[in-house]
């Protein structure tokens, strides 16, 4: 039977997007490093580690921006890397990791790095004349370099450390909740799982369904309608913005439903006027969305928002209750904040955020995401479960599902 590993996750150090620790370099330094399904990058800030002994510095440099205008530039190393607790852990040698150098201020936050977790083409790196770590090129000479494949973590991982290219995400809500016990709160905290997620049964109930992915760099998907409550279907168009494979993506470092404003307009169309006017004054086109207070919500009487999504053997419905497009407590206590945001044009964001669980998996050129609609055990809290797996007999790449950050509202560290 395979390894499995699991990691607690959390999403107070990040401002939402979920952080788990892993173990870095021969003396395994604790790295809490941000969970993102929407880069491929394994990147560590400098401040943080630098090379040691058992680390081997390369010819290879990387530079990523992301769409919240976070970015970073690094020389890439090859490091040991350990996963999971000392009764259920993984250690790989030759990992890839950038030791970020020169970085904006927002990247990192409270974090020690970033583990992309999507597809390989993402991951770019390039080759330099000298050694990248004694002599660090600015992100324009990188530029200049030759273009160089490079091998993510958990393809590496599935080959170093005998572990199956598939992950999972257990989570309780996107924003953090305020209130509670910061970090130690329950609603703030969950599980990554590597190497499985359906056999953690006591995480989840329920069946999944499989949603098919689109491309080979985003968990890229199809968003053919939306409902709310039960009113007539509403079509999304089948094409996003230009230069994008689909009209959606689903994003791990992103924590709320991110949805163009034509789109938005008409779902809001389908609400009460009360309840429209308070969505309305808590989305925002510009800035964080607004709080609004608790005691003007009644979530019992709004409607469910259900995505429809293009499926492998038919269409995938998904639900999203009040309770998960309105987070409660969040920026602080007695506020709720709509965890719906503004988008561009017709791409649209599947943010990592309650109520929606995923899974993927590739066979051959078949690329799919499994979503599962579970029970809560918390009562008014739900659970969040999402797993990703690909598996193809010739060729080492992996399929994913899913999420990246920086306040109480929806952020995006989506690579650009």
């Amino acid at each position: 039977m395979s390894k499995i590993v699991r990691i607690p996750i959390n999403n107070v150090y990040a401002d939402g997007d979920y952080t788990g620790r892993v173990f870095v370099g021969a003396k395994k330094k604790p790295m809490n490093v941000l969970l993102d399904t929407g880069s491929s990058a394994f990147a560590l800030n400098v401040s943080k580690y630098r090379p040691a002994a058992g680390d081997k510095t390369t010819r290879l440099a990387q530079t990523q921006s992301y769409a919240d205008n976070s970015s970073w530039t690094g020389a890439v190393i090859q490091t040991t890397v350990s996963v999971g607790d000392d009764g259920s852990s993984v250690t790989a040698t030759g990992i890839n990791a950038a030791i970020a150098y020169k970085h904006s201020r927002d990247m990192f936050g409270k974090t020690d790095g970033i583990l992309g977790l999507a597809y390989a083409p993402l991951d770019d790196a390039y080759r330099m004349e000298k050694d990248t770590w004694s002599h660090r090129y600015t992100a324009r000479s990188v530029k200049n370099g030759k273009e160089h494949a490079i091998v993510p973590y958990l393809m590496q991982l599935k080959k170093k450390g005998g572990m199956p290219d598939k992950f999972s995400f257990q989570t309780k809500r996107s924003l953090v909740h305020r209130g509670g016990a910061g970090a130690d709160d329950p609603l703030n905290q969950g599980w990554m799982i590597i190497g499985g997620g359906e056999e953690s049964k006591e995480l989840y109930s329920g069946k999944f369904e499989t949603v098919k992915v689109l491309s080979d760099e985003w968990y890229s998907t199809n968003l053919m309608a939306i409902s709310v409550g039960d009113k007539p279907v509403i079509p999304v168009r089948e094409r996003g913005n230009t230069g994008t494979v689909s009209n959606s993506i689903v994003d791990s470092g992103t924590n709320s439903l991110v949805l163009g404003r034509h789109l938005r307009a008409l779902i809001l169309e389908d609400f009460t006027p009360g309840q429209r006017a308070l969505l309305s004054r808590s989305i925002s086109e510009k800035s964080d969305n607004r709080p609004i207070s608790m005691s003007r919500l009644n979530l019992a009487a709004w409607p469910d928002i259900i995505f429809i999504l293009q499926g492998l053997h038919g269409d995938v419905r998904i639900r999203v209750r009040p309770r998960d497009y309105w987070q409660v407590n969040a920026p602080k206590v007695g506020v709720a904040t709509a965890a719906i945001t503004a988008g561009d044009g017709g791409s649209h964001i599947l943010g990592l955020f309650h109520d929606f669980r995923w899974r993927s998996r590739r066979w051959q050129r078949r690329r799919q995401i499994r979503a599962e609609q579970m029970v809560s055990p918390l009562g008014g809290e739900g659970q969040d479960f999402r797993s990703t797996e690909t598996k193809n007999p010739s060729v080492s790449v992996r399929a994913g599902v899913i999420s990246r950050p920086a306040s109480d509202t929806s952020t995006a560290r989506r690579k650009r």
